[in-house]
Formats: structure tokens, sequence, C-alpha cells
């Protein structure tokens, strides 16, 4: 039976890594897949890792129909034994509906790779229609850490090193990016809560302590 399988998880543990392995596990024993992807950090039509790895897709534009451009490749004479989805979390809601009815009318396994929530802790209408439809949702155990070292659950968007709660949902941006940038970092918990990044608690470390005041 034909599956659809959303492998999700913070930024930094992996998923397009992960996705580039079931793409060379699957092409090394003849299969030929359909590669979607959106926004990557490696610019247009590519799918790449964060381990320097790469290789091209299909990238998602705004309304596009997923589920009839496979049907208009196969009828064409192409060929697709597996969907990978990466960076689902960007799709649209019925999008995510057209990759379910992948698996359900064609009968072709659809692997979603994606982060579930985004920088204010609130669900990618993508990922959230992902968990609501997919035969299995599958959290990689590979564990991002928090700069202090605990497991990181969250995702921060910073601004030179500060780290911002508004904005647009989507701003591309990577975990590599200087300082004055838009960037992002994984963080535990308690630090996003407490809005603590790398920056911030190195900056706190390094302040003077204050001197006590004698009194008069």
């Amino acid at each position: 039976m034909s599956e659809l399988v959303f492998f999700s998880g913070t930024m930094d543990c992996g998923k397009s890594t992960l996705a580039l392995q079931i793409e060379h596990n699957r092409s090394a024993r003849g299969l030929v897949g359909m590669i979607f992807t959106r926004d990557d950090r490696a610019g247009e039509g590519k799918l790449s890792s964060r381990l320097g790895l790469v290789t091209d897709a299909v990238e998602v534009e705004d309304g596009q129909d997923l589920y009839a451009y496979l049907v208009d490749h196969l009828s064409q004479g192409g060929r697709a034994d597996y969907v990978i989805a990466d960076e689902a979390q960007f799709l649209a809601p019925d999008q995510i509906d057209q990759l379910a009815r992948v698996v359900d009318d064609l009968g072709i396994d659809v692997y979603a790779f994606g982060i579930t929530t985004d920088f204010r802790s609130k669900l990618f209408p993508g990922s959230q229609r992902l968990v609501e439809l997919a035969d299995r949702v599958e959290v990689l155990q590979v564990e991002a850490l928090c700069w202090c070292g605990a497991r990181a659950t969250h995702n921060a968007r910073t601004v030179g090193g500060v780290m911002v709660v508004e904005g647009a949902q989507v701003v591309v941006g990577d975990v590599a990016q200087s300082p004055d940038e838009v960037g992002y970092e994984v963080l535990c918990r308690r630090h996003h809560r407490r809005r603590t990044t790398a920056a911030t608690a190195h900056a706190a470390a390094l302040s003077p302590d204050v001197l006590p005041v004698s009194p008069a």
C-alpha cells in the first residue's frame, strides 16, 4: 500500500539530508522519483542539505496543482515511482490534499519533509494539513541542540542576533546567515520563551557586573 509520510523536526535535524538519502537509495535500485521543493536555501529548483549535498527539483509555485502536474507527467510517458516534497511547510493546504490524492488515486508513495511550527511556535498551514492527513508522522531522531546544549524544540527568527516574534510567516533565511541579516536559530523551549539567543546570551555573559553601591 502506498503511503503519505510526513518527516518533521526543527531546523538542523537532517530533514533534507534524509530526503536526499531516500532519493539516493531508490534511484540506486532503478526507481525514478519526482522531487518537489519550495524556497530551498540553495535557490530555485534545488533540494539541498547543510552537508553540501544538492540535487535538482521542481520548484512549486503558488496555486500549482501537484496532482495535475503528476498526471500530466505520466500521461506524456514520464515515470514517477515515488514523490519527495521538501520544505513542505511552505505548501498550501490544498497542495497537501493533492499529494494525498497522488497516494490514493495514483498509488505512488509520497515522502514529505518539513518543520512543523514557525518562529512564533504556530503551525504552518501546510504542516498542519500534513499532520491531519498523513498515514504516518515521523519525528526525526537526530536532535538539534540549543546553544545551551539542551534539545532544541523551537525555531527562532533573528535579526542581528536578536530574536523577533513579529513579521511575515515565511521569510527565507538560514542558520548560517551573517549577524546583520535575517537568520534562524534553534532553541529549547525555555530560551525561546525568554527570547535568549546565542548572541544575546553571549552579550549578557560579557557585560560587566554592576558594582555594589556603598551607603553614604
